[in-house]
């Protein structure tokens, strides 16, 4: 069938064409300062201490926002391992735009390794920041926490 095979090759090459034809990355790097103020702090029977925090931070470099937001933690009996998920909600100026967007955190700590994920809930942005799509990344060594964004504004059809 030539007509198949036609479409075939097509189909493959419009797909290989569509590979990282996505909207343009952009990068925002900084610092932030964060205070945490336990609202709800219990260690059960096991001895695992869950908490329940109020989030208040403020960003600075290519994003200038605030947040707040709440976390919750678990901290194993065992040094080094615990978790943390959070949600907080940004609001200021990143590329010329002021608007918002929610951050979600996911982090675990594995007997002293950490992992984490912190993403911007899709389609959480409003205002200037509508449709921003992204991650964040928290970078560890020298003083004080810094941030690395990495963002993108692509079409949304309605």
């Amino acid at each position: 069938m030539p007509g198949a095979a036609a479409l075939l090759m097509a189909l493959a090459v419009g797909a290989a064409w569509g590979q990282g034809a996505g909207p343009m990355e952009h990068e925002a790097t900084g610092v932030f300062e964060a205070t945490v103020q336990a609202e709800e702090d219990a260690a059960d029977a096991d001895g695992v201490r869950l908490g329940r925090m109020r989030l208040d931070k403020r960003y600075s470099g290519d994003l200038e926002a605030v947040a707040r937001g709440r976390m919750l933690t678990a901290v194993s009996p065992v040094d080094g391992s615990s978790a943390y998920t959070a949600i907080e909600r940004v609001s200021g100026s990143l590329d010329g735009r002021v608007g918002s967007f929610v951050l979600a955190h996911f982090g675990i700590m594995d007997r002293g390794v950490p992992g984490l994920e912190a993403r911007i809930v899709p389609d959480s942005g409003a205002g200037g920041l509508s449709g921003i799509r992204g991650r964040m990344e928290i970078l560890a060594g020298g003083a004080g926490h810094r941030y690395r964004l990495v963002y993108s504004f692509p079409d949304i059809a309605d």
